[in-house]
């Protein structure tokens, strides 16, 4: 099995892993973006040729007709030499040399336009390819990398899970270990000393009662007060490690039971609401929803100073609906949070929380400081874990 630093790595590792791709992504996007703006230009630019080169033709057809045009002048003046002026003859050469040469230019212009255009619309069109090509390769790497993120993020979840099963693991454990604690201490204190108690009084009642036969019937009197204080701590002790009339009575009478006790010991009203049927329910059900009352009402002994205390027990076609209100001081939630996976810390929360869960259930838990704490649970009556195990 994988330890915490092994998992803390590896869930690291994982987590950069889908940074890298997400980034790659982002990457690979900008690179199509930068393709299409490129297309794009290319398009205007090849547009503005065509445009140039119909604008140069005309231009070229003008300066033709202007050169046959001036051609003729000059075949003229020179047919009919003797109606036309030195300065009218010298005048339609120049027009007709210079226009010679604006048409050479012009068309040297064209043609380059031409050329330009050529080369554009061959540009637009590998262009328009790479675009293509991008769009079908984001496309195709976009789905491997949701496939690939997804499973990445879902191992993430998955060792997030193991990791919180571990703290849970460990939690219960020392659940386990403190609770074996408090009965060993407990029946050291109580039944064992009461025991020893037990025999030195009946040391003392051999001794006498052959000599003071009062004395001894008062020994037998104070041992028999011992040995019933001690049946009756065992009997607490039992109770408390799993109240046999769950089994006999069943859930609503024993609670009532432990509740009537509560108010009597600590003297704080507490007032149970029930609604539906409490049929048959399995065992682990019934036990769940008892050890979260006492632990509720344990908590609210301890920390809350409530002056009442609010049970709901209400049964649902499926579920077992408990809701567990007091008025006492609160606490702050993001404290309770914060201290959500410290093995030491609690007012109970975890035990409560993690007994639901186990049960494929659900728990909220609400409290402000001056303002109470309400404590909902809903577990289901047949629950998958306990299902799936047997």
């Amino acid at each position: 099995m994988l330890g915490k630093l092994d998992l803390a790595q590896l869930d690291s590792i994982i987590q950069k892993t889908v940074e890298a791709i997400d980034k790659s992504k982002a990457e690979l996007f900008d690179v199509a973006e930068v393709a299409k703006k490129e297309k794009k230009r290319i398009e205007e630019e090849y547009e503005l040729s065509k445009h140039k080169v119909i604008d140069l033709g005309i231009e070229v057809k003008e300066i033709e007709k202007e050169l046959i045009e001036s051609k003729r002048k000059l075949l003229n003046a020179n047919k009919y030499f003797e109606k036309f002026s030195e300065e009218e003859k010298r005048a339609a050469y120049e027009k007709t040399d210079n226009l010679r040469i604006e048409l050479a230019v012009k068309r040297e212009m064209e043609q380059m336009a031409i050329q330009r255009r050529n080369e554009l619309e061959l540009r637009v069109r590998d262009a328009a390819k790479m675009v293509e090509r991008t769009d079908k390769l984001i496309s195709a790497v976009g789905s491997a990398m949701s496939c690939l993120t997804g499973d990445l993020q879902s191992i993430s979840v998955q060792l997030e899970n193991i990791q919180q099963r571990q703290g849970m693991g460990m939690k219960i454990i020392k659940a386990q270990e403190e609770e074996r604690k408090r009965v060993a201490r407990e029946i050291h204190d109580g039944p064992a000393q009461s025991m020893s108690n037990v025999v030195l009084k009946a040391e003392i009642c051999e001794k006498i009662m052959e000599t003071d036969m009062e004395a001894a019937k008062a020994e037998i009197k104070s041992l028999k007060a011992v040995v019933k204080e001690s049946l009756q701590d065992v009997r607490r002790i039992i109770y408390d490690l799993r109240p046999m009339s769950l089994d006999d009575l069943g859930l609503v009478p024993t609670i009532q039971r432990y509740i009537n006790t509560y108010i009597e010991l600590n003297g704080i009203p507490v007032i149970l609401r029930t609604r539906g049927n409490a049929e048959t329910l399995m065992s682990i059900v019934s036990l769940t929803v008892f050890r979260v009352t006492q632990e509720a009402l344990s908590n609210i002994k301890k920390y809350a100073k409530a002056k009442n205390v609010s049970i709901n027990l209400e049964f649902l076609q499926n579920d077992i609906m408990l809701t567990i209100t007091d008025d006492g001081i609160g606490f702050d939630m993001e404290e309770v949070k914060k201290k959500n996976f410290d093995i030491n810390s609690g007012f109970g929360l975890f035990g409560m929380r993690e007994r639901v869960e186990l049960l494929s259930g659900k728990i909220d838990i609400t409290s402000e400081k001056g303002h109470g704490t309400r404590i909902s649970a809903r577990i289901p009556l047949s629950p998958e874990e306990v299902s799936q195990n047997g």
